[in-house]
């Protein structure tokens, strides 16, 4: 599926531990949040038609490009949600209707400097992964599919395979379904130009209002592995979600399984 009309927007600190363990804290130290688990705002990562970076479309299928500098890229491994948008009049947005999901690599540089979240998030064709399939979503709230599912990722480097986030149910969201909906909608009308921070109305805008938006919804806790070592040539990322009932974390497909594999490359 090609998402180049589509807004893509991430969800800064919607795990615990994640934003300590990538040094991201410090550049939120100055944003208010509502409650202390909140997440502390959103991103664009592809704004289609944009002349800026951002309107480079970056999310591939199973390769991972790194940046020709020395960039410490690491895994995000994530879900993504695609949601309808729907406006008011005043073209604000009133409601997200969630669709499907899939895996996603929201994979990241520790760039000094950056003023910017989104300036760590794309640099070019292939700076994002996303999974082989998509999954219908019933209904998003507690009882749909979605309860039943967990997230895990893993590096394979020189032939071993290590865990590079924590295996997390869905469910471990700080924000998600009903909660995270209400808080998106929010964000996407009422998130400032502030600190790392954008604001996503004007980019609504600037895009010419776009029917529908990728969500990637928060990164995991790295695992140890995933803490200490950043991306190298050769290595191969996978991003899996899968239905706990009836499958388990391997890298073997099955029908409700969900698998990104990207093979990186500099």
């Amino acid at each position: 599926m090609q998402l180049q009309n589509t807004i893509c927007l991430g969800v800064a600190g919607n795990f615990a531990h994640h934003l300590e363990q990538a040094g991201e804290l410090k550049d939120f130290e100055n944003v208010v949040t509502a409650e202390p688990d909140a997440p502390k705002g959103i991103f664009p990562f592809y704004l289609p038609g944009s002349d800026s970076f951002l309107g480079v479309y970056s999310i591939g299928t199973d390769r991972l490009t790194l940046p020709d500098y020395e960039a410490n890229a690491q895994v995000e491994p994530e879900i993504a949600v695609l949601f309808d948008i729907v406006y008011d009049d005043e073209k604000k947005v009133i409601d997200l209707i969630a669709q499907k999901f899939t895996t996603f690599n929201d994979c990241t540089i520790r760039k000094e400097g950056a003023k910017k979240i989104s300036e760590k998030k794309s640099w070019g064709p292939n700076s994002k992964g996303i999974g082989d399939k998509w999954i219908p979503i019933d209904i998003f709230e507690e009882g749909g599919v979605m309860d039943h599912y967990h997230l895990c990722s893993f590096v394979k480097r020189e032939g071993v395979l290590h865990p590079y986030g924590v295996d997390a149910p869905l469910l471990g969201y700080s924000y998600f379904y009903t909660k995270l909906k209400t808080w998106l909608i929010d964000k996407m009308n009422t998130q400032e130009d502030f600190g790392p921070l954008e604001d996503i109305a004007a980019h609504l805008q600037a895009t010419e209002y776009p029917q529908q938006a990728l969500i990637s919804i928060g990164a995991t806790a790295y695992a140890e592995f995933g803490e200490k070592n950043y991306l190298q040539d050769g290595d191969e990322v996978y991003v899996i979600a899968y239905d706990h009932r009836t499958e388990d974390s391997s890298l073997v497909p099955s029908s409700h399984k969900v698998i990104l594999h990207q093979k990186v490359n500099s």
